[in-house]
């Protein structure tokens, strides 16, 4: 089977790493001390506290394969050429008629636009890709064509 690569800042990864880790040695013993407090309760069969156990259970193996096939993909970004777009920059756009806006270019598992965290997989994101100084870009909207300009690449 053939995966794509998943690009991870440096702290991206250390987070995920942290977090695999706490979910196989703390939270698998927590979830293993509920479900045998759940099965000590008798009927199984109907028996919420044991049945939510097992749903967590399930929750937390099921995040564990995410985080362990994310980072086995992993490509660290670090350092990126400041004259096109790519991966790991910081870019300022500026839309016509609005304030310039500044982003990060990061993988969808990192991407939070309200931090300034844009996926580079996302459709402006996709756009913006390659993208240099100073060139103007349309980019398609449900509101329609917008224009926009890169303001600054670092």
């Amino acid at each position: 089977m053939n995966q794509e690569s998943t690009y991870l800042t440096k702290e991206k990864f250390d987070a995920l790493n942290a977090e695999l880790e706490n979910l196989k040695t703390v939270r698998r013993k927590e979830i293993a001390q509920d479900l045998e407090y759940a099965k000590s309760l008798g009927d199984l069969s109907e028996n919420a506290e044991y049945q939510e156990a097992r749903e967590a259970q399930s929750n937390i193996e099921e995040r564990i394969g995410k985080i362990e096939a994310l980072l086995k993909t992993a490509l660290i970004v670090s350092g990126h050429a400041t004259d096109a777009v790519t991966i790991g920059s910081k870019v300022v756009i500026k839309k016509e008629g609005s304030e310039p806006a500044e982003y990060l270019m990061v993988s969808s598992e990192e991407a939070d636009v309200s931090k300034g965290k844009l996926s580079y997989s996302s459709p402006l994101g996709e756009t913006l890709m390659g993208k240099k100084k100073g060139q103007s870009f349309d980019f398609k909207s449900p509101k329609g064509n917008i224009k926009y300009t890169v303001v600054s690449i670092a």
